[in-house]
């Protein structure tokens, strides 16, 4: 099904938004709130157990309102229809957009090509699960017979991402007589490190790659079969005992000596960054078990149905997809602070990086005409309370407008004294001093000299988001990544974008295997890039030469 809707900036919403915006451009945080005291319950969402407070942004009623006009005259009803369908809106790759599959419930019916998608999930699904037990209960022995305790995932992009932020996450469930590690940078110091104080004997190695030929990944798995060999006596059949693999090229993958019997295969209709539900979260359901893995994937798609089927004024990741574009295309804020206060979260907004900015990073349109408004906005964080005592600085007095997401939780899953209670008091505190900061007025009551004054005032009326959820649980992390996956979703949309391509990845990874081979030539290479990466090329050859 073909969805057809007018260029962005030709759709009445939009130019309704622009006159908007030069309407209440000067409008204060301070005064809407002072003149609706209900503002906070008004714009607060409570759904799938998540509660939503989206009141601080710079918005009236109205801009809600035109907004939801916005979606609807960009078609986003109709896309998510055509995404759930199984239709291939991935138009540059022909390919359908399914990552809601992998988290679908067995009996249900998704179909790419006229075929049901979610029973070969659900092999998947059981094998993964089978194989984890396996290894979590010591059955599964290495070469020499010793029981595996170390579990290292090599991948990259989506194939890391994923499984090192769930992996964070939920640690507080894990088996903690299992040891994980991560491998992903071509820098040999992160494999180096990775298998520092290991016994290969202990260690099982997850390679990560649809075609088992990214450089990258390929160039780690290479270095850890030959670290594997070299401590178990060089007998290649340790290979089959000590590693899995997660693609679908079963000739390369038994070619490198893993038994295709321990292949977990995912699908073409799963992006990278969005397939940490897919078989490359082995190594998540590995450190959490399948109950908890499966409690993860019921919390995806929780989100799913909900974006599926709520209405757009009550829907959190269309909301707050909405608000992200009002944000961007209109407050001219050309990043996001993603604030998880909670210290297992510390690699999500690393991992949504990769969901956001690979998936909008996008310069021209669906039908390929280049794009006269901003897209995808830069997406980046650290956890609270650590990140006040570093880039809050900017965000509170500097010159550029930063909205934030804030990401909170009631209970602590490590309780200690008032910890808990001081860390949430932040949380509602660098909210509201965003939204209210600090009149001159204010701070020359404090007795401030005047020469300070201007330094000590918070300006304010800086927006924010704040998610508030019981606790961390697998469900809710499955909840959460599912809200942003949307969020990126009805961006995209209303820019007209494809979110599911990544062509922008692909030129330095060509150029790079051209110049490989002028790197490691022992005669000098004739260079014929430009002056400065002709120079920096020899330079480099001449450093190597000198120890």
């Amino acid at each position: 099904m073909k969805i057809t809707v007018k260029p962005l900036t030709q759709r009445p919403a939009w130019k309704s938004l622009g006159a908007h915006h030069k309407k209440i451009k000067g409008l204060q945080l301070r005064k809407l709130f002072a003149d609706d005291p209900k503002r906070g319950e008004r714009m607060t969402i409570e759904a799938a157990g998540l509660s939503l407070d989206y009141s601080k942004n710079r918005i009236t009623d109205e801009t809600v309102k035109l907004l939801l006009k916005l979606a609807d005259e960009s078609g986003l009803r109709a896309r998510i229809k055509a995404m759930f369908s199984g239709e291939k809106i991935n138009i540059t790759e022909n390919r359908a957009v399914l990552h809601v599959a992998l988290r679908a419930p067995k009996g249900a019916s998704i179909k790419v090509d006229g075929k049901n998608v979610v029973p070969e999930v659900h092999a998947v699904l059981d094998k993964m699960a089978a194989f984890s037990k396996r290894v979590r209960s010591g059955s599964w022995k290495g070469h020499t017979g010793k029981r595996i305790r170390n579990v290292i995932n090599i991948g990259i992009g989506g194939s890391d991402l994923g499984p090192v932020m769930a992996y964070e996450a939920l640690k507080h469930y894990s088996d903690r007589g299992l040891t994980f590690r991560f491998v992903s940078n071509v820098d040999g110091i992160d494999f180096v490190e990775a298998v520092h104080g290991l016994d290969p004997a202990e260690t099982l190695f997850i390679v990560s790659s649809k075609t088992f030929t990214t450089l990258e990944t390929m160039t780690n798995a290479q270095s850890a079969r030959d670290w594997v060999l070299k401590g178990l006596g060089g007998n290649p059949k340790a290979v089959a005992k000590h590693f899995v693999a997660v693609s679908t090229n079963a000739e390369k993958v038994s070619a490198f000596g893993i038994d295709t019997a321990n292949m977990f295969g995912f699908w073409d209709w799963v992006g990278g960054r969005y397939s940490m539900d897919s078989a490359i979260g082995l190594s998540t359901m590995l450190a959490i078990g399948p109950k908890n893995f499966l409690a993860m994937l019921a919390g995806f798609h929780e989100m799913d149905e909900h974006f599926r089927t709520a209405p757009f004024a009550k829907n959190l990741p269309a909301l707050m997809g909405l608000l992200s574009v009002w944000n961007n295309d209109f407050l001219g804020a050309a990043t996001v602070a993603v604030l998880p206060y909670e210290q297992y979260l510390k690699r999500f907004p690393a991992y949504l990086q990769q969901l956001t900015m690979e998936s909008n990073g996008k310069h021209v349109t669906l039908d390929g005409k280049k794009v006269n408004y901003e897209t995808g906005p830069v997406y980046w964080g650290e956890p609270g309370t650590n990140g006040q005592h570093s880039f809050y600085q900017l965000i509170h007095q500097g010159t550029r407008l930063i909205p934030c997401d804030f990401i909170a939780f009631a209970h602590a899953l490590t309780p200690l004294g008032p910890h808990h209670d001081i860390l949430m008091a932040n949380v509602f505190a660098q909210a509201e001093a965003l939204a209210f900061g600090k009149t001159p007025e204010e701070v020359k009551a404090e007795g401030t000299a005047p020469a300070l004054v201007p330094h000590r005032v918070f300006e304010g009326n800086r927006p924010s988001n704040t998610i508030l959820a019981p606790r961390l649980t697998p469900e809710v992390l499955g909840k959460l990544v599912a809200l942003y996956e949307h969020i990126v979703f009805t961006q995209g949309t209303v820019w007209s974008i494809n979110s599911f391509d990544q062509w922008g990845v692909e030129l330095g990874k060509a150029l790079a295997q051209r110049i490989i081979p002028e790197l490691e030539s022992k005669e000098a290479p004739a260079l014929k890039h430009d002056s400065s990466t002709n120079l920096l090329i020899r330079r480099y050859r001449k450093m190597k030469e000198t120890k």
